[in-house]
């Protein structure tokens, strides 16, 4: 691979931030896959996150709406994957705080729902086993996956 200079990487990330969210280390880690030294690395990133092109915290935002609305994950599944991408512990615990419960159970239930009619199990304890663990590999808490199949099995009852 060619040898980017600083001007050129700046102006590719710039143009790459600006088509989409991205955080500060997946911006370090394209530099070091073009092995520019780390003083240049440095500079642009300073330079992208003094432009607001690079803003840790607005990336976490838009990550954990895109992955609860439309990935369907829990907050476990999501809190793993801001780790992996060394997103700062303050701002993912804060911004994840900030979703209510009410949030994930209405992810949660058409998700349970749907997994429910496609499951095949000898009874209700398997059934709600096999669904705790789907919930679970979903990223979602012991606490809300109960509050779902408990509130599942009422609705069964009732009918």
């Amino acid at each position: 691979m060619k040898q980017k200079t600083e001007q050129d990487a700046y102006l590719t990330l710039a143009a790459l931030c600006a088509q989409g969210e991205h955080c500060q280390w997946e911006m370090t880690e394209k530099m070091r896959r073009w092995e520019l030294d780390d003083a240049a690395q440095a500079r642009i990133m300073q330079r992208l996150i003094k432009e607001r092109f690079v803003d840790d915290e607005r990336y976490t935002r838009a990550f954990i709406k895109d992955k609860v609305r439309y990935n369907k994950w829990g907050r476990r599944k999501v809190e793993q994957a801001l780790w992996q991408k060394h997103i700062a512990e303050d701002i993912r615990q804060r911004i994840l705080d900030e979703i209510d419960d009410e949030e994930y159970l209405s992810v949660l239930r058409p998700l349970l729902k749907q997994k429910r009619k496609s499951i095949k199990a000898a009874n209700d304890y398997e059934l709600n086993q096999k669904l705790m663990r789907f919930a679970v590999g979903r990223g979602f808490t012991f606490d809300i996956i109960r509050q779902c199949i408990d509130v599942d099995e009422e609705d069964d009852d009732s009918e």
